[in-house]
């Protein structure tokens, strides 16, 4: 698979003693996280949106057939319910609208990120102590300082997602890692948590990356919190999610005062992707970090519709004791709290 393929998969894969301040509870049942921190619902405008983005990037290997499927608020809060989850992140899908990788732009493409937005957050509104929503933006885009200043203080909302794949963001390059700053001091300034799937389309993306990441971008969070998905990755296990981690293993490990305030969440981790071996690395790089910086989360439905078949059978793929699983299915992020 080229790499381009593989980037247009994880859009379909993602459209492809406590740290302080987590919260841990025991899950409803065996085995089951107490909140799911990663969870996909298209909005409708997003979904009549599809067809013509998924035209648009079959030049780069086309549209996992999962990110176009139709799914609705009833189908996962009905996956919630068999598997015993009680919240869930649901994160908005909007920064898809005016992604690059859409050729040519729409010209109503910010009105279509605005949309997909204002619908995932009436959907927590509905469902406040079941879900809360995550707004999109994509941060090279003028539009996204105003999107987050938009809602601050709503109780809703609980964070901003970012995309950098969607969003063409290269962090090898300046004017990228200072629009990304940006809109991690709006976020923070906006009182919202920041989630952000790290990875880019480099091929040889890795601790060099992350290295640039934390010296130009993570300090502009000040305390608000971050969630890294994918463990850093986009899904699976490879050389360039191991090279990433292991970047903030290192740092971490020198300096875990500065990481109070980040988690990673293993959605996708164990996707069928990656050997024995690779397991077992990313096992011990978690160590390092510190177990309780791991959150649960499905990247749902794009492992499946089922979250009890993804819980019940997916986590035993990594090698790590029932005590440390224990930990992972109890964690619980400040703003995944119920309010």
């Amino acid at each position: 698979m080229t790499l381009r393929a593989v980037a247009l998969r994880c859009l379909g894969i993602l459209l492809l003693v406590l740290a302080p301040g987590a919260e841990a509870l025991a899950g409803t049942s065996p085995g089951t996280p107490v909140v799911d921190h990663h969870t996909h619902l298209n909005a409708p405008a997003i979904q009549a949106f599809l067809p013509e983005f998924c035209a648009a990037v079959k030049r780069l290997g086309g549209c996992d057939p999962a990110l176009t499927a139709a799914h609705s608020p009833a189908d996962l809060l009905a996956a919630m319910d068999k598997a015993g989850i009680r919240r869930a992140l649901v994160l908005s899908d909007g920064y898809l609208a005016q992604s690059p990788m859409m050729k040519p732009q729409r010209p109503d493409a910010a009105a279509l990120m605005r949309a997909a937005n204002d619908w995932t957050v009436a959907l927590a509104r509905r469902h406040p102590t079941r879900l809360a929503a995550f707004i999109a933006v994509d941060p090279l885009r003028p539009t996204a300082l105003g999107e987050i200043a938009r809602w601050r203080d709503d109780p809703a909302v609980r964070g901003v997602k970012l995309h950098l794949t969607a969003s063409g963001v290269d962090l090898r390059n300046s004017r990228h890692l200072a629009a990304l700053a940006g809109v991690f001091r709006a976020a923070a300034g906006a009182r919202l948590a920041i989630l952000v799937h790290l990875r880019t389309t480099r091929g040889d993306y890795g601790a060099g990356d992350v290295q640039r990441f934390l010296d130009a971008v993570l300090p502009s969070a000040g305390s608000a919190p971050v969630q890294i998905a994918h463990a850093a990755g986009w899904g699976g296990i490879d050389a360039p999610t191991l090279s990433a981690l292991g970047a903030f293993a290192d740092a971490f490990q020198a300096h875990p005062e500065h990481f109070r305030h980040v988690w990673f969440d293993l959605s996708g981790v164990w996707s069928g992707h990656g050997s024995a071996s690779d397991r077992q690395a990313l096992v011990v790089l978690m160590r390092r970090i510190g177990i309780r910086h791991f959150l649960p989360g499905s990247d749902w439905p794009y492992n499946g519709d089922s979250l009890a078949e993804y819980y019940g059978h997916g986590y035993p793929q990594l090698p790590l004791t029932q005590k440390e699983w224990a930990i992972i299915r109890a964690n619980v992020a400040p703003y995944a709290k119920a309010r």
